[in-house]
């Protein structure tokens, strides 16, 4: 099967992003694009990103997670431990996490370090959590083989009796990653595919500024 895509095309013209008044803290300036997306209706899960780790076998691989939090420390996400994820993130923690929201144009690339949540802060997100998402975190080993769709649909129906009316644990391996950044890239579609490309890097305490060629 074959498809030619050459002729797919689409000009980028909503918005620019001039060097100047750019924040000094690249996180305003997330802040800043990510309540815009909120604000915008077209734009659907806005917290979804693209995290990538470099694999066992030495392969990148990317996956659609859901950030649960951003601040001065970083960005959180959970996930099992023992995932292709997690094991890649204990051999290397360098991860890069990317959000990109179509309809406003706008792309955000942050390479950073991944470090396990506290045990307290990953027992108080799990209970936040649906019931329902409780428990398909204890039935899955994520990432594992299973025999099929219904193998996973009884172990919930036997961990659902299990705990009626009881508080269901966390799995010991479930838990968070906090990413903190060494950069990050601030991406504005323009007209030509003359794009705005902000970068920041990290430089001990402060943040350098340059602008890249698209």
């Amino acid at each position: 099967m074959e498809k030619d895509l050459q002729n797919y095309r689409k000009s980028y013209e909503k918005y620019e992003f001039s060097e100047k008044p750019i924040p000094v803290s690249p996180l305003v300036l997330f802040g800043e694009w990510f309540v815009e997306a909120e604000n915008d209706d077209s734009v659907g899960e806005v917290n979804a990103m693209n995290v990538a780790t470099i694999g066992l076998n030495g392969f990148p691989k990317n996956r659609i997670v859901l950030l649960k939090k951003y601040d001065k420390n970083g960005f959180t996400f959970y996930t099992n431990y023992k995932s292709e994820k997690g094991l890649d993130i204990e051999k290397n923690p360098h991860v890069c996490l990317s959000f990109f929201w179509p309809n406003m144009e706008r792309q955000v690339i942050i390479k950073g370090v991944a470090t396990k949540n506290t045990k307290e802060e990953s027992i108080k997100y799990f209970h936040s959590r649906p019931r329902g998402s409780q428990l398909g975190a204890l039935a899955s080993n994520q990432s594992e083989p299973i025999s099929s769709r219904e193998e996973l649909e009884v172990k919930i129906e036997q961990l659902t009796k299990e705990y009626e009316g009881q508080t269901i644990p966390k799995p010991e391996e479930w838990g968070g990653y906090n990413v903190s950044p060494v950069s990050y890239e601030f991406w504005q579609g323009r007209q030509n595919r003359l794009h705005d490309r902000i970068l920041f890097s990290k430089l001990e305490e402060k943040w350098k500024v340059e602008r890249l060629a698209p």
